[in-house]
């Protein structure tokens, strides 16, 4: 699969995107990590790659607080459930690991939640920053960048 893979610059720093034909592949703050994983890539900006970069310049804004642009993660079934429960989470809402961990079938499965959530691929629209800890405590984000989970969720819930 061919890989078209641009960067936008944000208030989180340099972003990295990738895009196949008609899914958005990954966002990583990483460019190392995300270029090794593919073979053919390309710097093209294919419209899906624009609507992409328009989305999320407009959800850093405050504009939107859902993304439409069409994805596609591949993960093993577990992780495929936590991701897909993380869609849920309404914009401007937080829920705890333990509550992923339910949503996805696997209660006791708190800290595996968590290594799925350092595995999304696509951080931001697969919203992992909306998880924190049961006691109210941030937790980690992207490994242990917390402050653009920090950033996100000042936001998100400007209070």
């Amino acid at each position: 699969m061919l890989l078209y893979v641009n960067e936008i610059d944000s208030p989180l720093g340099k972003i990295y995107l990738g895009v196949s034909d008609d899914k958005v592949n990954y966002i990583s703050y990483d460019k190392a990590d995300f270029i090794a994983q593919h073979e053919a890539v390309s710097d093209e900006e294919t419209p899906l790659m624009h609507e992409l970069k328009v989305e999320l310049q407009q959800f850093f804004k405050g504009e939107i607080q859902r993304f439409t642009v069409p994805i596609e993660v591949v993960g093993t079934d577990f992780q495929m459930r936590v991701w897909e429960a993380l869609r849920t989470i309404p914009y401007g809402e937080v829920v705890s690991y333990k509550d992923i961990a339910k949503l996805a079938g696997s209660p006791k499965a708190v800290r595996a939640v968590g290594q799925a959530n350092h595995a999304n691929p696509i951080p931001i629209i697969i919203p992992c920053h909306r998880v924190i800890q049961a006691n109210g405590k941030i937790g980690g984000y992207n490994g242990s960048d917390i402050e653009r989970k920090q950033w996100l969720l000042a936001l998100e819930m400007p209070f």
